[in-house]
């Protein structure tokens, strides 16, 4: 797609690169993510060291940590995309920010890969269907009671 044009200067002033106008319109966007990133970092974080795995053991806090946020971002989904009409900067913040810094599939992958590399295939197997067979339905879930609960609350105010 070619660059768009950049907009006219003001009399005596130069125009600004189109990049620039770019990097100012999404700059809000990307402080947001890093903001909530670190948000859901930090909170994954503190799960890691609330539930420590032991060597060649099941990775329990990296298994509910992406249940969990699975779960969260079923919820969030319905809520920003049926539900309520959200500020441009809340889907970012909580979905990609919070929940994307939260969850961690590449922390899943890598566990997988060391559980092999031990010798644990039979945990290293286990550890990827289960956590495969209880992501997917933990997102379904979450859409399914946010409905439920807008439905139902909706029900509740007509008269």
């Amino acid at each position: 797609m070619p660059e768009s044009p950049d907009p006219p200067a003001a009399p005596g002033r130069r125009r600004p690169p189109a990049r620039w106008i770019a990097l100012r319109e999404h700059a809000p966007v990307l402080a947001v993510i890093a903001l909530g990133g670190a948000i859901g970092a930090l909170a994954r974080y503190g799960l890691a060291v609330l539930l420590p795995t032991q060597p060649g053991h099941f990775p329990v806090a990296t298994f509910l940590t992406n249940v969990s946020g699975c779960f969260l971002i079923g919820i969030l989904m319905v809520v920003v995309t049926e539900a309520w009409t959200a500020h441009r900067l809340v889907r970012p913040f909580l979905g990609i920010g919070i929940l994307g810094g939260y969850t961690t599939f590449s922390t899943y992958s890598v566990e997988i890969r060391g559980l092999l590399g031990s010798g644990e295939a039979g945990v290293a197997l286990g550890y990827l269907v289960v956590t495969l067979v209880a992501v997917l339905p933990a997102v379904a879930l979450g859409m399914g009671l946010t409905r439920w609960a807008f439905v139902r609350r909706e029900r509740a105010v007509e008269p």
